[in-house]
This record gives structure tokens, sequence and C-alpha cells, in this order.
């Protein structure tokens, strides 16, 4: 399969359902994947599982070779074991044989024997010994009782052998495939909506990801080891039950309804369990994601007990959710059992009358009765996989309906690629009547204007949901507009694809991102193949280079999984070297040095100039008074431009960037 696109075959059908989204964050389009044109629908397990198994069997299509192969060694490992208990039944013919013979008197023939049994009033023992082949006289044949003994155990070691070579191979074709199936989610996220990350909670999607593809590969490797083997096993057995007495092979058949009937309905009712058990363990996992990312907030207000109590509540819906579903499934294997015992208990009986009969021998009974457990092992097995079945097929339909969720396309319909990715003189960014809104009863931004040209700083200030963040989120295209356009160089979006409009812009986070590994790869993030010069080139301008080489490991520290090892104002500045490695042709800083000192504030916006010298800049600020030397100042109130001028220009203008500027002063005073 190609690169990125995995996926295709193992995704169905998309789903196509409409879902309401909030105003995302630029820090949050950082760490999710980009936008597509239509809101994701909350991924929902179909609940089906014909839907289900033969998207299953399109995981498996590349291993079809090495299936054939296992399907040989299966036939040959069954074949070989089915074949011991008759050669062990004939074995014990040969002693029970043996000892009635050596009783008889020697000389007679077997006729005359059964004759004189019959005339002494003994017909039971007459008619018993007309179905064995005794020789009166004659004692036990230990040449031909050691043929099939050695028979018997060459044909349980090559049937292990098969059976070992067997497993080996599924277990490869497992693990490939769960591989596969890793590497397609993995590939959906990076083309997921940021709308879906908007509408499903972050700990679900990580519980699809994690753990129902886990539950899957387990599912996978006992289904592929147990079913075939344990269907063929029920066939070759049933076959040599009715060679050797159709009476007890029906006798033995009629447990199958039954079995049916038991595993049909119990597995039933543990299915629609498992649906609830899994989809309380994503929503335990949200709840578990919430509280370690709030961990300092949760202490700060005292919400310990609190949260608590909200785990202890969600922990046990789900331990009433897992009860049922395993009590459920757990009573198959039981009741199957059951059967089979019972099944047994007739199967002896009706032998017994069998042999005394003389219809069937004493060692026919004896593999009878082992091939009656033999046949219902399987079935009693496949029973007792019933309910990591029916958890592993609700597993996969969720991890589907993840594939199946709407990804953006590529390009849309009719789009053409340009290959100018040129920075010189940075690039003219305009926004014509610019219209978007998450709800479609909610207008977010209304008839939007806006011209950055080559090389000019744009500023955008205003209120708390004044549309800012969301028009970073335009910009870069993790949405798309719902009116307007948007031309870059002279270029609309819509003719280019998304990923050559991204890597023209370098992000600096109003929320640093920053990854498990060292300081130099979160640098070298910014951009693929840097050498080491060129990392700590960008070190230096944005004045990281000064606290590194003070840490023991330099370079080489590694930052934990929130990078709590180093200041948050040294996770600014790394962040600020990750763009200056990056070096893109349009600049988008979100607050970008809100959380340093103030002596690194004015190195990183001397800094900062230089980066800019050149290129087009996004600048977007609270603080106005890190945004004086910006070419143009746009203020938006509620989706709109309200104001649009220099610093000076809008002071003197005395209109509402004057009162946001008075009333920041004002409080500047006061504090």
């Amino acid at each position: 399969m190609g690169s990125g696109r995995v996926s295709d075959d193992i995704g169905g059908t998309e789903a196509a359902e409409a879902a309401e989204a909030p105003e995302t964050t630029a820090a949050t389009a950082a760490t999710a994947p980009a936008s597509g044109t239509e809101p994701a629908a909350p991924a929902t397990p179909s609940g089906k599982s014909g839907s289900v198994l033969p998207r299953l069997l399109v995981l498996l299509r590349p291993e079809r070779a090495r299936l054939i192969a296992v399907g040989v060694l299966t036939v040959l490992s069954v074949g070989l074991l089915v074949i011991g208990p008759w050669l062990l039944g004939r074995a014990t013919d040969v002693v029970f044989e043996g000892v009635v013979g050596k009783q008889l008197p020697a000389g007679e023939t077997k006729a005359q024997a059964v004759a004189g049994l019959r005339a002494a009033g003994h017909p039971h023992l007459a008619d018993m010994l007309s179905g064995m082949a005794v020789r009166p006289g004659v004692g036990v044949d230990l040449h031909r009782l050691a043929q099939l003994l050695l028979v018997a155990i060459g044909a349980y070691l090559l049937s292990a052998l098969f059976s070992w070579t067997q497993a080996r191979i599924l277990t490869g074709i497992a693990q490939r495939t769960m591989y596969r199936l890793r590497e397609a989610t993995e590939e959906k996220l990076t083309r997921l909506p940021l709308r879906h990350f908007d509408t499903n909670p972050h700990g679900d999607i990580l519980s699809r990801v994690v753990n129902d593809v886990d539950n899957v590969d387990t599912t996978l490797q006992d289904t592929l080891n147990q079913l075939p083997s344990s269907a063929l096993t029920v066939l070759m057995t049933l076959g040599i039950m009715f060679w050797i007495s159709p009476i007890l092979a029906l006798a033995s058949l009629v447990t199958i309804p039954v079995v049916m009937a038991v595993t049909s309905v119990l597995a039933g009712r543990a299915k629609t369990r498992f649906v609830a058990q899994w989809e309380q363990t994503g929503n335990l996992t949200s709840m578990v994601e919430e509280t370690y990312t709030g961990h300092a907030l949760i202490l700060a207000y005292g919400r310990r007990e609190q949260v608590a109590e909200e785990f202890g509540r969600e922990n046990g819906k789900l331990q009433r959710a897992g009860y049922a579903a395993q009590l459920l499934s757990g009573a198959i294997f039981p009741a199957v059992v059951l059967v089979g015992n019972l099944n047994s208990v007739v199967v002896a009986a009706l032998g017994g009358y069998q042999v005394a009969t003389g219809a069937i021998s004493l060692g026919a009974v004896q593999a009878f009765i082992q091939y009656s457990q033999r046949f219902t092992a399987p079935v009693i097995q496949s029973a007792g996989q019933m309910n990591v079945l029916q958890s592993g097929l609700v597993s996969a339909g969720r991890v589907f309906a993840f594939l199946d969720a709407p990804e953006e396309p590529e390009l849309p319909a009719g789009a053409e690629t340009t290959n100018s990715d040129s920075r010189q003189g940075g690039h003219r960014v305009r926004l014509e009547k610019v219209c978007f809104r998450y709800d479609p009863d909610r207008p977010l931004i209304e008839d939007f204007t806006l011209e950055a040209a080559p090389g000019q700083t744009v500023a955008i200030v205003g209120p708390t949901g004044a549309g800012k963040t969301t028009l970073v989120n335009l910009l870069v295209r993790f949405y798309e507009i719902d009116g307007g356009r948007i031309l870059l160089d002279g270029a609309d979006y819509r003719e280019l694809s998304r990923d050559q409009v991204r890597r023209r812009y370098g992000m600096v986070l109003q929320d640093p991102w920053l990854f498990h590994g060292t300081i130099r790869d979160n640098i070298g993030y910014g951009r693929e193949g840097a050498g080491d010069e060129e990392i700590l080139a960008a070190a230096r301008a944005a004045h990281v280079d000064d606290f590194v080489r003070t840490l023991p490991d330099g370079y080489d520290t590694v930052l934990d999984g929130d990078a709590s090892n180093v200041s948050s104002g040294q996770k600014q500045l790394l962040t600020i070297a990750r763009a200056f490695l990056a070096d893109p042709g349009i600049l988008i800083l979100d607050e970008a040095t809100s959380n340093v000192d103030t002596r690194t504030e004015a190195m990183i916006q001397e800094a900062m100039a230089r980066l800019r010298s050149g290129r087009t800049s996004f600048v977007i600020a609270h603080r106005l008074s890190t945004i004086h030397t910006a070419d143009t100042i746009v203020v938006m109130d509620a989706g709109r431009v309200v104001e649009q001028g220099s610093h000076q220009e809008l002071l003197e203008a005395r209109g509402f960037y004057h009162e946001l500027y008075n009333s920041q002063f004002a409080e500047t005073l006061v504090s």
C-alpha cells in the first residue's frame, strides 16, 4: 500500500452528518490534524457484526499466501490429531481381544466359541464375542499393539509440529495486520478535520486508537488460531464418528442446536453490554486525560475530593458495564460444558449397549467417546471465545467508525497546484469578504476584508471572542471558509493544496507545544533534515543557546511529556527557535511573548524584528504595548474589522482601539 493511503483499503463508507464545533485555539491546531470542509460527526460503533467482519477480512488481504499455507498446515495437523483416537481404539481392541482369546480353549474357532456361549445360555456374551476379531487360545498381539502405538505417537508428534508451525505463521500474520491497522489509524489522524477533534472527546479518540486497536489485536490472534482449526476438527471428527457408528453420531448431533441456541442467546445479550463497556472506557479515558492536564488547577482550587467522586461515579459505571458483559459472556462456557458432559453420558450408555449386542467393539466405543469429547471441545472452545470475539467486534466497529469519519480532501474538486514556494519579499495575503461560522445559526466572521503586503507586519487585536484565533485557523486553512475568498500571492486558496498553503507559514503559539524528546529534536521539528549548525543558529537567534548550555546535557536534554523540566518562558523560547529554523515566508505570532519576563521579552522582540524582515507577519496579541511597531493594526470586534491603521492613527481616531489601549494602560498603572 502506498504511503498515506493505508486506510483507504481499511476504511469504509464515510459518515456524513454535521456537528457543531466551538472555537478552537491555534494551540490546539498545532497538535491536531488539519480541517476539511465538513464537520465530523462523533464516531460511534455500528454494532453490526455483518458490516465489521468483511472489513476485518480486508485487513487480511495482503496475507493470502500465508493464510493458504496456514490452511494446509491446519488440515494436516487436525487430520493427524483426529486419527489418534481411532488408533488408540484399535490398540484397545488388540489388548481386549487378546485377553478374551487367551481365555478361550485353544484349537477352537471363533464360530465354535460363539455357538458354545449361546448353548450355555449367554447370548449377550455371544453377541459381544461375535463383534470381536478374537482367536481362541491366542493372547495379545504385542507386535500389532506396538505398531499401532508407534503410529499414534508419530501422528501426535507430527500434528504438534504442524500446529506449532501454523501458530508461528499466524502470529506473524496477526502482528503485520495490526501494524497496518495502527498505521491506518495514525494516517487517519493526520487527515481528520479539526472539527472532529472539537466534537469528540480526546479521551475517546485515544481509547479507539489505543485500547480498541489492542483489543482487536487480541481477538484477531485468538480467532485466527482457534476458529479454523475448531471448524475443521468438528467436520473431520463428525465424519469419522458417522463412519464408526451412525447411531451414536446422530445422538451426538443433538447437542449442536442446544449449544447454538445457548451461545446465540447469551452472546447476543453480551454484545450490547460490551458496546456499553467500551463506550464507558472512552468516557473514563477522557476524564483521566482532563484530570491529568488540569492537575495543577484541581489542587489550586481544592477540588480533589470532587474529582475523586466524579471518577468514582464513572469508574462505577465502567465496573457495572464490564460486570454485565463478562457475566453474560462468561456463562456461555459452563453452559456448553454442561451440554457436552451430558452428551458424553448418553454416548457411553448407547455405546455400552452396542458393545453388548456386538454392533461395535469396545475400542470403537472408547474412540467414539474421545471423538465425542473432541467434537464438543472445539464447540466449547469457540463458545469460550465468544466473549473475546464479541468484545473484539465491538472494538473493531469503533475503530472502523473512526476510520470512516469524514476527512479533508487533499485538493478540492477542480483545484490546481502550483510549485511556487518562494519566500523572497514575503507573500501577499488578501482576505476578501470572508465569512465563517462554527454554528450555522451563529455567524462568527462576516464580510471580513484584509490585505497584508509582502514584508508587512499586521497586528490583530480585539476583545476575547472577537475572532482573532479563528482568523489564524482560517489563514493556515485549518477550517474552510463559508464565503468570500483568501488569496495567496494572487492565487485562491482553493487552487492550492493545503500542504502548499501551510508550508508557507510558521507559527509561534500562545501555548507552547513540545514533545517528549531532546531539545535538539524539538527545535529540529521546525524543518525536516536540518543540520546541527542550523539548529544551533536558530537557538542563538531565539536566545535559547544561553540557557541550554547551562543544562547538564545541553541540547541532548530530554524533555518529558509536558516539558515540565523547563520553565514556561524557556518553552516559549524553544518554540520561537523552532520558528527561526523553519524560516517561513509568513509568520503567525499568537501571544508569542506572553509567558516570558521583561528582559527576555525585549530580546525576543528584537529577534522577531529580524525574523519578520522581508516576511509577511500576523501578530495576535492582547497586550497592545507589544505591537507599536506594526505596519498595520486591525481591530476586530464580533468577527468584523471595526478599525484599521497604524498605532498612532488609531489613537488619534479615538475609537475602539483608543478605548482598549487606555483600559490596558490604566490596568498597568493600577498594577
